[in-house]
């Protein structure tokens, strides 16, 4: 099998089976991978019938290969130069602000000046 299938190529298969959960894809007489429901496209993907029939031939990107398991984790969406969804494009340039002190610090000489206007506060009220 290793010497078959290398991750990143794209090799062609016939759909065997579905299930809820993703596409079994024969890639010859005796190897199986399966396409997992989230590697069919980019998007929400509620029936995976929607997008593939049994007995169809497709083209599928080998993700990763387990020697020692034999199975083989197969992607159609990585063959495909699908545009990226908005919440994909939102999530790719997203970016974390960094912060702008360690965060307990900040609190710490907060709740110094906010014990000083409290008290200062008190001492007014008298």
């Amino acid at each position: 099998m290793s010497d078959k299938y290398h991750r990143g190529t794209i090799v062609k298969g016939k759909v065997t089976g579905i299930q809820g959960y993703g596409a079994f894809v024969a890639l010859d007489e005796s190897t199986q991978g399966l396409v997992h429901i989230s590697e069919i496209t980019n998007g929400y993907v509620k029936d995976i019938h929607d997008f593939l029939k049994i007995g169809e031939e497709i083209e599928v990107k080998v993700l990763t290969v387990d020697e020692q398991s034999g199975k083989i984790s197969l992607s159609l969406k990585a063959t495909k130069n699908e545009p990226l969804s908005r919440f994909e494009k939102k999530q790719a340039t997203m970016r974390v602000p960094k912060p702008a002190s360690d965060g307990f610090n900040t609190l710490q000489n907060k709740l110094e000046e906010w014990i000083a206007q409290s008290q200062h506060r008190g001492n007014a009220a008298k």
